[in-house]
């Protein structure tokens, strides 16, 4: 692909590649005292479409071409060679403009277990602080929560009886009721939050980006492709990009930041010559460092939809007529409320799947229709689903260069169900979920399985229909891991400098070193604002001393 000569570079105090959940932080924070120019390169456009905002519509913008990256998977040898669709947002504010806006921030356990693995500063007691420093909980902060920070987050109206049955029914098999599953407990059954605010979509960019944009130290280039880091030895000066055809350089006086994402900032890295000698070779490219670890430890959570036919017409079954949806449409554009102003997970759950896992290994988020997450199958009757999938599966996958040109887009393989113990953990997501939907509380409205279905038990079975039937939650994280400098397959250090590098940060899910146990775009925006204070060399914040919920009798019991 040509492009004509470059313009005279402009240079800033930062550049950072990629405006989604973690570079949207990164251009607010480190802009609002004014000292710093910043410039952020994002391929994308803007986000003002209805399909964006609208929360009910987030299926819309998942599909399109124009906001979505549209990556997909090498074929999937444990999904009997399916290719896997990874959606990744292509639009201001990133993913979290495509997302399903459900805030989860993970278990205390996944951060304690990240210091374990080498990433020093980022245990749960110290990310707590810049989780609530992000937060504006609509109910107010405490303790575990935030009350005045950028990023809304409410609770939907749970006016669907079905959202308080699942939790009732979940009750009734054993499991606890959480008051809060971002706070002291997330083990058991409760409402969900969503990033809504004032019926609307709080991605990121609503949330830091816009509001940072009125600063005349911030400069935001849409449509521009970042296409190589330029180096002075091992020293990262800058971003090569290409808008229109025209290929600039932005120099970066004090770093350049990659927030691109777990596809994207590997295959930047590689593209400039950092990553695995080998793989850089192969391609004809110049190594400038090498490191083994860059586009490897890719994870993602895989779920199923459990399916149940309702045998009362109280689903939103009944709105997904082209007239429903009209005026369901029109009510949001007026009033900026119902159906269109929630995600529809209004209640889930997070449990352990057998007796000696110390923490929640299982996720379900309910919704009250039975349909496929992307939109494309839509419902046929009236039913109700959980997505239920494991949260902390063995398999890794990576990402790896396809070309030299970095408009051909990487080759991606995760390597779904390739251990063992992952289809351990989906054969009791079947079960567990089985048992939960066979409650009293559901007496009601049950009517039959229509997915799995009744006659999937076995083991065998189970296994098949995994294989079949699986879906991506669309979760890629962990492709450039944070961990000690000794760690030869760590990326990125504790401060989220690319190792043996000077001047280069890579910030985003991609950093991770292990999924987190839920969503991932509430740590993303966490570790964009550890970061930002990491990269101006600030003191962090105070620890926090709240304390956790550890089951206590998980040794022995799995509820």
């Amino acid at each position: 692909m040509s492009a004509t000569s470059s313009p005279a570079a402009e240079a800033f105090d930062y550049v950072i590649v990629g405006s989604g959940s973690a570079g949207s932080v990164l251009a607010s924070r480190l802009t609002e005292d004014g000292k710093n120019s910043v410039l952020v390169i994002e391929f994308g456009g803007g986000d003002g479409s209805i399909f964006i905002q609208m929360p009910s519509a987030l299926s819309i913008p998942m599909n399109m071409d124009r906001y979505n990256w549209h990556y997909e998977t090498e074929p999937e040898p444990g999904l009997g060679g399916r290719r896997m669709h990874c959606p990744r947002g292509k639009v201001l504010g990133g993913s979290s403009s495509i997302n399903g806006m459900v805030y989860i921030r993970g278990n205390p356990l996944d951060f304690d277990g990240w210091e374990e693995k080498g990433a020093r500063g980022w245990a749960y007691r110290d990310v707590l602080p810049y989780f609530r420093r992000a937060e504006s909980r609509a109910e107010g902060g405490n303790a575990y929560r935030g009350g005045d920070g950028p990023l809304h987050t409410s609770y939907g109206p749970m006016k669907n009886p079905l959202y308080s049955v699942f939790v009732e029914a979940a009750r009734q098999a054993g499991y606890p009721v959480t008051e809060d599953v971002n706070g002291y407990q997330q083990e058991g059954f409760g409402r969900m939050d969503m990033t809504v605010h004032q019926g609307r979509r709080w991605s990121a960019a609503n949330a830091y980006l816009k509001p940072a944009m009125e600063r005349p130290n911030l400069k935001v280039v849409t449509h521009a492709l970042a296409t190589k880091i330029a180096f002075e030895g091992k020293r990262a000066t800058g971003i090569h990009y290409r808008r229109g055809g025209v290929d600039h350089l932005a120099t970066a006086r004090r770093a350049v930041i990659l927030s691109g994402g777990p596809i994207n900032s590997p295959q930047l890295l590689k593209l400039s010559g950092v990553g695995p000698a080998e793989e850089i070779k192969a391609f004809g490219l110049d190594v400038v460092h090498h490191l083994p670890g860059v586009g490897e430890n890719l994870q993602d959570h895989l779920e199923f939809y459990f399916q149940v036919a309702c045998t009362q017409p109280i689903t939103l079954y009944s709105s997904l007529n082209p007239l429903a949806k009209a005026l369901i449409g029109a009510r949001w554009m007026l009033f900026k409320d119902g159906l269109g102003a929630t995600n529809h997970f209004e209640s889930c759950g997070f449990i352990r799947s057998r007796a000696g896992v110390r923490y929640p290994d299982i996720q379900y988020h309910f919704l009250p229709v039975a349909v496929t997450y992307d939109g494309q199958g839509m419902a046929s009757e009236h039913g109700f689903q959980a997505h239920v999938g494991p949260m902390r599966t063995k398999s890794r996958g990576w990402v790896r260069l396809a070309s030299t040109d970095p408009t051909v887009k990487p080759k991606v393989f995760f390597n779904y169900l390739d251990h063992p113990d992952d289809l351990v953990e989906m054969r009791a997501c079947v079960r567990l979920t089985r048992e939960i939907f066979a409650q009293q509380a559901f007496d009601p409205y049950r009517g039959r399985e229509i997915q799995p279905g009744a006659d999937v038990t076995s083991d065998e079975a189970i296994d098949a229909f995994a294989r079949a039937k699986v879906e991506s939650a669309y979760h890629p994280s962990c492709s450039c891991k944070m961990g000690s400098p000794s760690d030869p397959m760590a990326v990125v250090d504790p401060t989220t400098k690319v190792i043996g590098l000077e001047g280069l940060h890579v910030v985003d899910s991609s950093i991770m070193p292990a999924i987190t146990t839920g969503n991932l775009n509430a740590p993303t925006i966490m570790i964009g604002e550890k970061a930002s204070d990491l990269i101006l060399g600030r003191s962090p914040l105070p620890a926090s001393n709240a304390p956790y919920y550890d089951a206590p009798n998980w040794q022995t019991a799995q509820r």
